[in-house]
């Protein structure tokens, strides 16, 4: 199940995921763009409003009842920001960017593990992002929640660890999408395939030892990754932290 799969490297990675053999649920708010895509790839479109509980039950119940249980969770939906001042935003427009990109990541998440554990596995990736963590973001909401993505993902992975179903949080990079368009053509764009394969490889289970740790689909060689997976774990590489 793939939210925020009705268009950018949502859409990519519903479509990298059928391509692998997957029958995919595109879950997101607007119905014309999962239709679409779920159309092109034979998959189940879902509306859903991730950031309320009553309607991520109701995805589950649709999915599970047209496609079966969830094995693999793309937590991909999310919202941005405008670069508004913090005292002059709105409060509801300001914390709505947390309700959709951590509490929507938390519904879908909570909705699914009970199944996966009874099942004995199941994985989950989130979409994160450059802003949790790189320096010279200007607004307060879409970056703190990026962050908050990121410290969910890594302590869900701990809790999960003894039923081994591992979650990883990645960064696509900085896709083209209608989200980031504004950014203008001289940015440094990283390629929309990276990111959609890259969940290939983690749906696929070669890198469940690397549970926990923050992907990124351009900067990090996950074949590489996968190699070195025991170095990684005992250093903690791929992690943020903060080192003194």
């Amino acid at each position: 199940m793939v939210t925020g799969g009705g268009r950018g490297i949502g859409a990519g990675i519903a479509r990298e995921l059928a391509a692998a053999g997957m029958r995919v649920a595109v879950a997101a708010r607007t119905a014309d763009q999962v239709a679409e895509v779920a159309d092109e790839i034979d998959g189940l479109p879902v509306v859903v409003d991730v950031s309320s509980r009553e309607s991520v039950g109701e995805l589950i119940d649709q999915v599970e009842t047209e496609l079966g249980p969830v094995d693999l969770l793309v937590n991909n939906a999310g919202i941005a920001h405008g670069r508004g001042k913090a005292w002059e935003d709105d409060p509801a427009d300001w914390w709505k960017v947390f309700e959709v990109n951590v509490l929507g990541a938390y519904l879908c998440a909570r909705a699914v593990i009970p199944g996966m554990i009874e099942r004995g596995g199941g994985r989950i990736v989130n979409t994160g992002s450059g802003g949790g963590y790189l320096p010279g973001q200007s607004t307060t909401a879409y970056g703190a929640s990026k962050a908050a993505l990121y410290r969910f993902g890594e302590g869900l992975a701990l809790q999960l660890e003894p039923y081994g179903i591992p979650v990883f949080t990645i960064s696509p990079g900085l896709v083209k999408t209608d989200m980031t368009a504004p950014f203008g053509e001289d940015m440094p764009w990283t390629p929309p395939d990276l990111a959609p394969r890259l969940v290939r490889v983690l749906a696929s289970g070669r890198a469940d030892r690397l549970s926990g740790r923050y992907i990124h689909a351009e900067h990090d060689d996950i074949e590489d990754l996968i190699r070195r997976a025991d170095e990684i774990v005992e250093n903690d590489l791929n992690a943020i932290r903060l080192r003194r």
